[in-house]
């Protein structure tokens, strides 16, 4: 177990918009795949013994210009399979300046997700969203803006996320590839995760080193507030030492307890055993 079990295309006639970017997919190294149009996610399936019907869609992180699909991916999705908790990694389209294109992106597979749900063994109100970086920007994106009963993530686990594209704050990279050069207000507001809250956001755990030098913590402390201020239960796990992108991988012996600490809570929130 813990291979990917299929590659499940989230558009099998073709997209009925472009993100215009008209080169073949690059991996930029080994494990960092760039340039992407053809939305995709690939399955995890939890052993049949110890599925408990949990699901997850994994968004890895990349800046909005490609996803670390291994270390942000799959590594997490394999994990994820040892607590009986099956999940999807996403390839989701850039945006090239189109904002809209990566969230269509997760609704999609969303969707396609509470579908399948009674032959893939899944709960459909144990359906959450996971997020790295800009992939956590996403994952932000989608539990603010989502709000179906077929697409609404159940819960949020966002790990050193992009959550506003204010002044200050932002990751630039992030923002110009989501939103373009010079984005105006309207956009800077409907993409600063922090300022979408509502009582319809689901359940979030998230965690941040505090010298993260790319993304500041601050993206994750305004939005543990935003969440807190409308009575959502929320944990922030939050250590001093880490820098940035770290996904699994041993950094710290603080750093690297984020896992014990997220399967701590999804037990407090009945997702897992």
């Amino acid at each position: 177990m813990g291979i990917a079990q299929e590659k499940i295309a989230l558009y099998p006639n073709g997209a009925s918009e472009s993100n215009e970017i008209t080169e073949d997919e690059t991996l930029r190294d080994p494990e960092f795949l760039t340039k992407i149009s053809e939305a995709r996610m690939y399955s995890y399936f939890a052993p049949k013994a110890s599925n408990n019907g949990t699901a997850v869609l994994i968004c890895p992180g990349g800046g909005y210009a490609g996803v670390a699909f291994v270390k942000e991916g799959e590594e997490i999705a394999k994990w994820f399979n040892t607590l009986g908790v099956n999940a999807f990694v996403l390839y989701y389209r850039m945006p090239n300046g189109h904002h809209d294109i990566p969230l269509k992106d997760v609704k999609t597979a969303l969707e396609i997700i509470h579908k399948q749900a009674k032959t893939w063994g899944i709960n459909k109100k144990k359906i959450g969203i996971m997020g790295f970086s800009a992939g956590g920007h996403l994952a932000a994106t989608a539990a603010t803006h989502l709000k179906a009963k077929n697409n609404r993530p159940d819960f949020a686990i966002l790990g050193y996320p992009v959550i506003s594209m204010q002044k200050g704050m932002v990751h630039r990279g992030s923002c110009q590839n989501l939103l373009g050069q010079n984005p105006d207000e309207d956009l800077i507001k409907l993409y600063s995760c922090e300022l979408q809250v509502s009582a319809k956001t689901p359940p979030a755990f998230l965690f941040h080193a505090e010298d993260d030098k790319v993304v500041p913590i601050q993206n994750s402390l305004m939005f543990v507030e935003a969440l807190k201020s409308k009575k959502i239960p929320v944990e922030l796990y939050s250590f001093p030492e880490g820098g940035h992108g770290f996904g699994m991988r041993p950094k710290n012996p603080e750093a690297d307890e984020w896992p014990n600490r997220l399967q701590v809570w999804m037990k407090k929130q009945k997702l897992i055993k």
